[in-house]
């Protein structure tokens, strides 16, 4: 739940906290706190094992050190899935919405307000056959590229000067790995540690690498209008769960080996 660091300013402050505080809390009191009980809206994609909507198997490696944080600073959330393009539309448009994991980037600074980094993520072609070394490699062999519909590497490939027909966009949430295995796309640029955790529950076959070509922060981030007050203790925390080692225990339980290092 929300609890801001000093009361809202509204028409006639004093008189209102004296009601809120007061003899007269039993008539505006549910008011008050109704108001202060407001969740916070929270968009995530179903991007395992960074972020996941459902509770069952945990909210991935970036939704539970956020929901963990919102906990500890008092902040009620409201977990929203939309499809990736359309979430940080609603969040850039809105105002207090939070978003994960969100990378941040040259064409998306001015938009967010960049909360705190959660982890690193490096990304790298993944194909079924020899691995390219380069982009410049990569935009002579592969005739097709599976990538995340909306993301920070479907904008990277289009940065590097890859054609529109090369660049196949899928929905975050969709099993690229599926249209690698039926040679529908040539490769699939992605972040290692997303594809290798999807990767596993597809296929045995040996999935080649190419080395990391892109490395970004992931971030907790909010609307470009945002509390203040919300964002620094959330920020507050973040940072306590990173000195303490919650972070990457948290990473530890859903990753076998390291294939993403925690922001620092």
């Amino acid at each position: 739940m929300i609890h801001p660091s000093r009361p809202r300013r509204r028409p006639g402050p004093h008189a209102l906290l004296l009601f809120c505080a007061g003899w007269l809390t039993a008539v505006l009191g549910g008011t008050c706190q109704a108001a202060a009980a407001n969740p916070v809206d929270l968009y995530l994609p179903d991007a395992p094992p960074l972020s996941m909507p459902g509770p069952a198997t945990g909210h991935g490696i970036v939704g539970d050190a956020t929901l963990k944080a919102a906990a500890l600073a008092g902040v009620d959330v409201n977990l929203i899935l939309q499809p990736w393009p359309r979430a940080q539309l609603s969040v850039r448009d809105g105002s207090n919405h939070l978003i994960i994991p969100l990378s941040r980037t040259p064409d998306r600074e001015a938009h967010y307000t960049w909360i705190a980094p959660i982890m690193s993520m490096d990304r790298a072609f993944f194909s079924l056959g020899a691995p390219v070394d380069s982009f410049e490699q990569a935009r002579k062999t592969y005739r097709r590229i599976a990538v995340g519909m909306g993301s920070a590497q479907e904008q990277k490939l289009r940065d590097e000067g890859f054609a529109d027909g090369q660049i196949y966009p899928v929905k975050i949430g969709e099993n690229p790995a599926q249209l690698l295995l039926l040679g529908r796309v040539d490769a699939w640029f992605n972040g290692v540690p997303e594809t290798r955790y999807i990767w596993r529950g597809v296929s045995d076959r040996p999935l080649q690498m190419s080395p990391p070509l892109m490395n970004t922060d992931l971030y907790l981030a909010c609307s470009r209008v945002c509390d203040a007050a919300l964002v620094q203790r959330l920020r507050r925390v973040i940072e306590d769960l990173r000195n303490d080692g919650t972070l990457k225990r948290i990473a530890d339980a859903y990753l076998d080996e390291t294939s993403g290092s925690l922001a620092k």
